[in-house]
Parts: C-alpha cells; structure tokens; sequence
C-alpha cells in the first residue's frame, strides 16, 4: 500500500515537472519577439526560433509584433491660422525596431502616438490658412512624419508615414467652398463656349475665303481653257485653210501643167480664162466684162450668155 502511494506520488510530480518545463520552452513565430525578464528586471530578447526560460525566476514580460502596423485616428479639431475651426483624422503607419525601448520606453505606445499626432498637427496647421490647408496635405504628411518619427525613436518605434485621412471644414465654408467651386466651372463653361464660337467663326471665315479663292482659281482655269481652245480652234481653221489653199495651188499647177504637156491652141487657152471669170462671178453676177483679147472667139457670146444665166 505504501509502495503504491508512493508511485503515485512520482507520478504526479513527474506530470508537474514536465508542465514545469514545458512552460519553460518558448517558440517566438517569424515578425515577432519576446521580452523576458528575470526577477522583475529585464534579461533579454528573444527573437524568432526556439527559447527556455529559468522556471519561476524569469518570464515573458510582453509580446511585440515587429510587422508594420496602421492606427486610424479619430478627427482631431484644429484651428487654422485664419481662425477656421476644421477637423482632420489622421492615419499613421509605424513599426516597432526596439522591443525592449518598446516594452519600457511609454505606457501605452498606442495612446501616446495618438496624442502625440493630435499636438503636432495642430502645430503645423496653426501656422497655415484654409486655403492651404486644403492644398498642402502631401506638404503636412511629410512634416508630421518627420516630427512623429523623432518623438518616437525613444519608445523603439519608427513612423514610416502619416497620411491626411479627411479634412473637414465648417458647414458654412463648405456651402461657400461649393458656391465658388459651381461660379468657377460655370465661369470656365463660358470661356470655352466663347472660345468654340469663336474658332468656329474663325473657320467659316476661313472657309468662305478658301471658297472664294476655289472659285477665282476654277474661274481662271475656265478662261485658259477657253482661250486654248479658242486658239486651237483658229489653228484649225487657219491649217485647213492653209491646206485647201495648197491643194487649189496644186491643182492649178497641175492644169496648166497639163495644157502645157498637150500643147493647147490659143483658143483653148482663151476659153479656160472665160472659165476663170465665170468662177470668179461665183453665179452672184448678172454681167461680165471680157477682155477684149478674146471677144473674137466665134460661139463665146452664147457661152458667155449661158453663164450669166445660171
């Protein structure tokens, strides 16, 4: 009976020595680390992989996440240096490089970045109007960051960037922000009408002055054509009279000779030259005056009466 109490009793201390050194045995995961403390004062830290702790004297004091983090803060009222009551929210991205000045450095890291952002901007825009204010946000996100950045490095902590979430103005400078905005566009809508009638004028003036000048251009083309054809026409006409002439030279040298080659009489001879005279009245007129050379020809008058005739 004892024996078996006493095999119960290894057990039972065998099973709390192994929960003893199991909850010595750590395993920090990647983008972590632990902070460990020995009697209350810190000892060391751990980073990723395997650990083990002394049981009873040492222990894990805080866990820190090394990933980068984003805190979205509230809207924070401030005023601009033109009296403008606004309110702005802020976004802030830090990551934690020290975990032990991260562990020790500030009381609650969270709340003091808060109040830290909330200070600092109400510092820069203190110091600009509304008008800028509402322009220069990549201009106060780089102040702010390198502000929060140095006030941070004590507590272990580096702000990589701090963005301008909304700014919100008064009701009534809204109202007044819209209205200058709506006579803007509308003012901006007036000068690109204007400036499209006027191109538009401009390009029908442009237009009648191109038609004009096709006109005069078609107009004069029309002149040269008609006076080449003109001169071609009387280059024709002179060519074919050139060319009957020629042929009627032709003819006649080729008569005369003929009768040459025949050897006529002077009674043929004579009776051509009637011949020519009847052609050169043309069957227009009612006489003709022979020479007197040949009014000897016996039977001529009666010729000459048959030709009048006709």
């Amino acid at each position: 009976m004892g024996f078996l109490v006493g095999f119960t009793g290894f057990i039972v201390l065998a099973i709390i020595l192994l929960i003893i050194l199991s909850s010595c045995v750590k395993i920090v995961p990647q983008a972590q680390a632990m902070v460990v403390e020995r009697l209350g004062a810190y000892r060391e830290t751990w980073n990723v992989g395997l650990h083990v702790k002394a049981p009873f004297i040492d222990r894990v004091a805080k866990r820190v996440i090394l990933k980068e983090q984003v805190v979205d803060f509230a809207p924070q009222p401030v005023i601009t240096k033109d009296n403008v009551t606004m309110r702005i929210d802020t976004v802030v991205f830090f990551q934690i490089t020290d975990p032990k000045l991260f562990t020790y450095g500030v009381e609650n890291p969270i709340m003091a970045i808060e109040n830290l952002t909330a200070t600092t901007l109400r510092n820069i825009i203190g110091d600009l109007e509304l008008d800028q204010t509402l322009t220069s946000r990549e201009t106060i996100n780089t102040k702010m960051r390198a502000s929060l950045d140095v006030a941070t490095d004590p507590w272990g902590i580096k702000v990589n960037r701090v963005e301008l979430k909304n700014i919100i103005p008064p009701a009534a400078i809204q109202d007044a922000m819209e209205k200058q905005m709506k006579a803007e566009r509308e003012r901006r809508e007036a000068i690109l009408r204007a400036e499209g009638e006027k191109k538009s004028t401009i390009l029908v003036a442009e237009g009648k002055k191109e038609s004009v000048i096709l006109d005069a251009e078609a107009d004069k083309q029309s002149a040269i054509l008609r006076a080449e054809a003109e001169k071609e026409k009387r280059i024709k006409e002179a060519e074919g009279q050139a060319e009957a002439i020629l042929k009627i030279q032709q003819a006649t040298a080729e008569g005369l000779r003929y009768i040459k080659e025949v050897d006529a009489d002077e009674a043929v001879l004579r009776l051509k030259s009637l011949e020519a005279f009847a052609k050169a009245a043309d069957g227009k007129a009612t006489k003709i005056i022979i020479p007197s050379e040949i009014q000897g020809l016996a039977g001529l008058v009666a010729s000459v009466k048959e030709i009048a005739g006709n």
